[in-house]
């Protein structure tokens, strides 16, 4: 999946180098982030999830898929490093804002959107 995914980067290296969802931009080649303009700091690991969430904007992305695309792990998904991991980048992506964009859906896994529906 890895070399399948960078063999699409090497086709179109300009697509998606920026990625957006409402107010919050993520900058593939300048590895930034910001929301409202407001840089905001991530730690390598929170960049990776923070840049799968925005690939699958809108979508339920379930504990096992960050598992095997974000940590390459493919075991127990009950482990709490994601929840850690969430945790950290809802405190760097919502805090302060009136609207979360990072949500979770029970039962699920997390879902990463500008509007506020349920599912």
């Amino acid at each position: 999946a890895r070399i399948e995914a960078l063999s699409r980067r090497m086709d179109n290296p300009l697509e998606e180098s920026r990625l957006r969802v409402g107010d919050l931009e993520l900058d593939r080649l300048a590895r930034t982030v910001r929301r409202a303009g407001k840089p905001i700091d991530l730690q390598p690991r929170e960049f990776r999830l923070l840049e799968y969430l925005m690939q699958h904007s809108g979508q339920v992305v379930t504990r096992t898929m960050l598992l095997e695309s974000v940590w390459d792990y493919h075991f127990d998904p009950q482990t709490n490093v994601i929840d850690v991991h969430i945790s950290r980048l809802r405190s760097k992506i919502d805090k302060g804002f009136d609207r979360p964009l990072l949500h979770t859906v029970r039962g699920a896994g997390y879902c990463l959107k500008a509007e506020t529906q349920e599912h």
